[in-house]
């Protein structure tokens, strides 16, 4: 059988993200209850549209249907602890088997070590670092995604949130570099660890939502069964 492994996390109340679900009695004779839910087009696992970062980019229902699914290589990067950088050198360590169209998945394991419910979940997160950005664009990857909030300058929202409104817009380093160069981002790929094999197959499809800059995605990885290879 296949292994298939949910990599998305559970959309809930947060402080951070705020959802309200409401049930409102219906009028007709169909439905006991009509269902309403608010809900931001950035939370959870999360895919960004070009627009997200690129005045002239596409919104999210432009986007190649391809660009959501493909082969993943999972580049193991779990040795890494709090406040720490994803370097190019840990990506040329741990990530050789990258290939070309590849998606590149970095796991930490940070949801494992920190809860996302806290404030130290952005406060004490990896981030990348710019040559690590530019390493993945060198191996011509047409996506990528990892398990934490990819660039420092996210932890300023929760530790020192004028450091964010005084910040360069290139200070969103993994935006910067990444969107320029056609790749689109996936943010907080969880339960990469219940994955066995370095390449799998991936799907995270967003809503089709006309003009937005973005989607929430349910992600998951799919893996043939023993004794099978990609």
């Amino acid at each position: 059988m296949w292994n298939v492994v949910d990599l998305t996390f559970t959309v809930r109340d947060h402080w951070r993200w705020p959802v309200k679900l409401t049930a409102i009695p219906a009028k007709d004779r169909n439905y006991f209850l009509r269902w309403y839910m608010y809900l931001m087009i950035h939370c959870f696992t999360q895919v960004d549209a070009p627009l997200h970062y690129l005045p002239d980019g596409d919104s999210i229902e432009k986007v190649p249907l391809d660009k959501f699914m493909g082969e993943a290589a999972i580049v193991n990067l779990s040795h890494l602890g709090e406040s720490t950088g994803v370097t190019a050198a840990e990506l040329e360590k741990h990530g050789q088997h990258i290939r070309e169209g590849d998606i590149a998945l970095i796991r930490t394991d940070w949801p494992l070590k920190c809860d996302y419910m806290t404030k130290d979940f952005w406060g004490k997160a990896p981030y990348m670092e710019r040559d690590a950005c530019e390493w993945l664009v060198g191996r011509k990857i047409k996506a990528w995604g990892g398990d934490f909030p990819c660039d420092y300058i996210l932890r300023n929202d929760v530790i020192d949130p004028a450091r964010t409104i005084n910040a360069k817009i290139e200070d969103n380093v993994t935006h910067d570099v990444f969107f320029k160069e056609g790749i689109i981002q996936f943010e907080y790929i969880i339960n990469q660890h219940l994955l066995t094999k370095n390449h799998v197959n991936f799907l995270a499809l967003p809503l089709k939502i006309e003009g937005a800059d973005g989607s929430p995605v349910r992600a998951i990885a799919f893996e043939e069964p023993l004794g099978s290879e990609l």
